[in-house]
């Protein structure tokens, strides 16, 4: 058999020349070695982790894509941990002071409830008290919390401020005994506690503005009175309190708050002033007249402070005023005429407390406006009856 030679490896083959086609080695002679077709596409990428093995068009798709981690954890990789969201429940009273247990302890039976008061009005142990027309002893701390609970807007001044009224009435009583000279210092007192309490009633504190306007009208209407003579101490009077509106109007105008709260101001301006320069009516009236008006009401508001009923109180009170005009009358010599003038002086003094009881009033208005105003009140009373009297 003859020898067979090897073949030689094909030198540097020219396109289109001898050993072009020849087979698949001679085509790819020139190109760099073939690796896997997959291993040869990632070869520059980092090492992917390991994952399910994919199809082969898979792979080669998502060759030069970045490795694949799970979609939650790559979706959330760079939010902060987040706590386990809570049940609605405990959502709802997360912000709630804890509540004990009910089973560490046991309920007590509930008392019995008590039997209400025959009277109508609310035993000393009750939350609150119904309202009712003889008030409400019941102090309250805060008006609006009053006003929710259902509480009576009527408190009482009490006895003190009586003790003070009534020796306010005697000390006015005896200085007319003297002169309107005389009659000026405490009846200065009394225009001062009138001013300063109404606005406090109002519930406007501090109102010092309002106040000196107030106690300024007095004082201006007292010198007026003062100043001219007997007959036309009324014109006085009224002419000082058309200025005074006016005067208050014009400030009130000047504000700059609310449209709301300037007719607040205006109306408790105008009203502390009316009533302050109402006060100057004892200087106007005769010196008796002031004696047994002023007497009437210290006796009425004292009588009215006395622990007793509603109606069998008003009615002592006014008895009482009556009474003490009967005597003060007769040693002035008014006589019997005193009675009248003393009951009407009881009236006024009653319609003054029954304002200063108003509207859950504090201890200051107890002492500022339940003082002055069962006087300031009576003053117009005093120098119209005094002058049919005397």
């Amino acid at each position: 058999m003859p020898p067979v030679r090897e073949q030689a490896a094909p030198q540097t083959p020219w396109p289109g020349g001898p050993g072009v086609g020849a087979d698949a080695a001679a085509e790819t002679a020139y190109l760099p070695p073939v690796r896997d077709s997959a291993a040869e596409q990632t070869a520059y990428l980092p090492p992917v982790q390991a994952q399910p093995q994919p199809q082969a068009w898979d792979t080669e798709r998502t060759a030069y894509l970045p490795p694949v981690t799970e979609a939650a954890a790559e979706r959330t990789a760079y939010l902060p941990p987040q706590p386990p969201a809570p049940d609605a429940a405990a959502e709802r009273t997360a912000y709630l002071p804890p509540v004990p247990s009910a089973a560490a302890a046991p309920q007590a039976p509930a008392p019995a409830p008590a039997p209400a008061p025959a009277s109508g009005s609310a035993g000393p142990d009750a939350e609150y008290s119904p309202p009712t027309l003889g008030g409400n002893t019941l102090r309250a701390v805060d008006p609006a919390q009053a006003r929710a609970e259902g509480r009576s807007p009527i408190i009482d001044p009490g006895p003190q401020s009586a003790i003070l009224t009534a020796a306010l009435g005697l000390l006015l009583a005896g200085a007319a005994a003297f002169g309107p000279y005389a009659l000026l210092l405490p009846l200065i007192a009394l225009q001062a506690l009138t001013a300063a309490g109404w606005f406090r009633l109002n519930g406007m504190w501090p109102a010092r503005q309002g106040i000196a306007l107030a106690f300024a009208g007095a004082v201006v209407a007292d010198g007026a009175v003062l100043a001219v003579d007997d007959p036309y101490g009324p014109g006085a009077i009224i002419g000082t309190l058309g200025a005074w509106v006016l005067l208050t109007l014009v400030l009130q105008l000047r504000s700059h708050a609310d449209p709301d709260e300037r007719m607040y101001g205006l109306m408790a301006s105008v009203a502390s002033a009316a009533l302050a320069i109402m006060c100057a009516g004892f200087l106007a009236a005769d010196g008796e007249a002031v004696s047994v008006g002023a007497a009437a009401v210290a006796v009425a508001v004292f009588a009215r402070a006395l622990p007793l009923p509603t109606v069998p109180s008003v009615g002592v009170s006014l008895a009482a005023a009556a009474g003490a005009g009967i005597a003060v009358g007769g040693l002035t010599g008014i006589g019997a005429g005193g009675a009248l003038l003393g009951l009407a002086a009881g009236v006024c003094a009653l319609v003054g407390l029954r304002v200063a009881a108003y509207d859950y009033p504090s201890k200051f208005v107890h002492m500022t406006a339940g003082v002055a105003l069962p006087l300031a009140v009576a003053a117009p009373a005093v120098y119209l009856l005094g002058r049919v009297v005397g």
